[in-house]
């Protein structure tokens, strides 16, 4: 990140917020109809404050940079928004971490200060690459930790041949919104105390966007990932119900009925 970097973020930063009020997915019973349900899956160590959020099993190492914009340091409650959908069945819709107990009234996105900032629109975003169905968050002083146990555990397959055991540990001892073969854990990484909380990604693998939360005085009071945009995601499941129903009337139309 330097200089001029800078100067086109603040040219462009009011683009790269949320147009979503990701708070309502952790405060609301439902939205459109869908019920919703919290998680509190216990802290995330940011000893630093320098926050990475990557799919652990892929994108995880020492080498990531963080966010460029710091947050307080120590740990601090993680929460999942479950959405109960009857199509999908229950899906992780955000992850927050709390910092405060205010009222975000905006959400920036999270970037690490190399991003190609040129022509951006609305509704872009750039997001963190998932290809594990995985997601974490945790400080680049603890990344060093656990580049160093995975080394040192020397196995062929990390999820296999160790994650994957603690994945059905936590699924058997709070089996709500999970499924059998586990899809959250809070890791606290061997021989420290850092914790690593980790999670489904919503509907799978992809890019999906962080965001910094920032109260009326311009604080940081939370930390938010989006895996679901719940209204856009119904809206057009009804979108394509409509389009569905308008096919089949207009093959009724044409219809011919031989006697």
């Amino acid at each position: 990140m330097n200089e001029s970097w800078m100067q086109k973020w603040e040219k462009v930063k009011d683009i790269l917020i949320s147009p979503v009020d990701i708070e309502s997915y952790f405060t609301s019973d439902e939205i459109m109809d869908k019920k919703m349900e919290v998680m509190e899956i216990g802290n995330v160590s940011l000893p630093s404050g320098k926050v990475i959020v990557r799919d652990p099993l892929v994108f995880l190492s020492a080498r990531e940079k963080p966010y460029f914009v710091e947050v307080p340091k120590g740990n601090f409650p993680v929460k999942i928004a479950v959405v109960k959908l009857e199509e999908w069945g229950d899906r992780y819709s955000a992850v927050k971490v709390e910092f405060t107990k205010e009222k975000p009234v905006i959400y920036r996105e999270a970037l690490i200060g190399i991003e190609d900032l040129e022509d951006i629109n609305e509704g872009d975003y750039f997001g963190f690459a998932v290809d594990a169905g995985l997601g974490c968050i945790t400080d680049v002083e603890v990344v060093p930790y656990v580049d160093k146990f995975i080394s040192e555990l020397n196995v062929d397959n990390a999820y296999d041949d160790y994650f994957a055991e603690l994945f059905a540990k936590s699924y058997k001892e709070d089996p709500a919104n999970q499924r059998e073969l586990g899809d959250w854990i809070n890791w606290t990484v061997p021989n420290t105390e850092y914790q690593i909380p980790m999670f489904a990604t919503g509907i799978g693998d992809g890019t999906y966007p962080v965001y910094f939360a920032y109260d009326a005085q311009g604080k940081i009071c939370g930390l938010y990932i989006q895996f679901i945009d719940i209204e856009l995601a119904l809206s057009d499941n009804d979108e394509d119900d409509e389009d569905e129903d308008d096919e089949v009337s207009d093959q009724a139309d044409n219809f011919v009925f031989l006697k």
